[in-house]
């Protein structure tokens, strides 16, 4: 099992933008947030898939720890 983080950027012409850290080029859209998730779900497979096929690390997010800094404009 892999887990993975997931960025969703809300584009200013409609849907979502979701990209992958850990995967560097894993990225996909959704016109909303549940079909942006699926989205990334088969994308995250089909990169895993890939890396598997040459015999690369998979990279995850199990050992990652996250936070969200709010800092005030100066």
């Amino acid at each position: 099992m892999y887990t993975y983080k997931i960025h969703l950027k809300k584009e200013a012409e409609g849907g979502y933008t979701v990209s992958v850290p850990v995967l560097p080029g894993c990225i996909t859209y959704g016109e909303d947030v549940d079909e942006a998730i699926a989205m990334a779900k088969e994308a995250i497979e089909l990169f895993i898939e890939e890396l598997q096929e040459r015999g690369e690390v998979i990279p995850d997010n199990s050992n990652t720890l996250e936070f969200s800094l709010t800092l005030e404009a100066t």
